[in-house]
């Protein structure tokens, strides 16, 4: 009897777990888009493509970015991040979005790291290009689905510390020459996220 209450008790912490890591998703989605929500990314840097590499062009509208993540993402066995619905992922932002989450978005806690590591470099220079943008804001939804599939305490735990940082670098870049001179913290929302054992 103890053990399936200790099975149950398991299970409805993970979903609990699971429903705030997906809210905490849709939160960094819904403060990173913002400011494609202007024709500008920052005051006196337009959106174009001279600011971003290669054939991937600039960056999708909102909307577009919106529906494809709407979606919902699955990340596989080989730790690859792949759009569920099949025709979004046919059509040409989905296949720029598989893009980016193949090519620019690190697949394990080290690249992560790393990448964390290059933004917080840029964090005293002015605001990041429209590319550097999306790939943090894909960096931190990467961390969501990674932390959400790690087994292990300690690797859940470096998954959150990235994740939180990153959301900490994407608010900082979005208040670059709107804040004052102390750009706001995420303290007390982080505090949703120490369940982890």
């Amino acid at each position: 009897m103890q053990d399936r209450r200790a099975v149950w008790e398991r299970e409805t912490q993970r979903k609990g777990m699971a429903g705030k890591m997906h809210f905490v998703a849709w939160l960094m989605v819904a403060i990173c888009l913002l400011p494609w929500l202007t024709t500008q990314h920052h005051a006196g840097q337009p959106v174009n493509s001279t600011s971003v590499r290669g054939s991937l062009q600039e960056p999708e509208t909102p909307e577009v970015m919106f529906e494809l993540l709407w979606a919902g993402l699955e990340l596989d066995v080989m730790g690859q991040l792949h759009i569920q619905d099949e025709e979004l992922a046919s059509t040409r932002p989905g296949r720029r979005l598989r893009l980016l989450l193949q090519h620019h978005v690190p697949g394990d806690l080290e690249g992560a790291e790393q990448q964390l590591q290059q933004f917080q470099d840029l964090r005293k220079g002015p605001p990041l290009s429209p590319w550097d943008f999306e790939c943090l804001l894909l960096t931190g939804l990467s961390c969501v689905y990674r932390l959400h599939k790690a087994s292990e305490a300690e690797e859940r735990g470096r998954w959150t510390q990235v994740f939180a940082l990153l959301a900490q670098e994407t608010l900082w870049d979005l208040c670059k020459g709107f804040c004052p001179r102390q750009p706001p913290s995420l303290g007390p929302w982080l505090s949703i996220l120490h369940p982890f054992p």
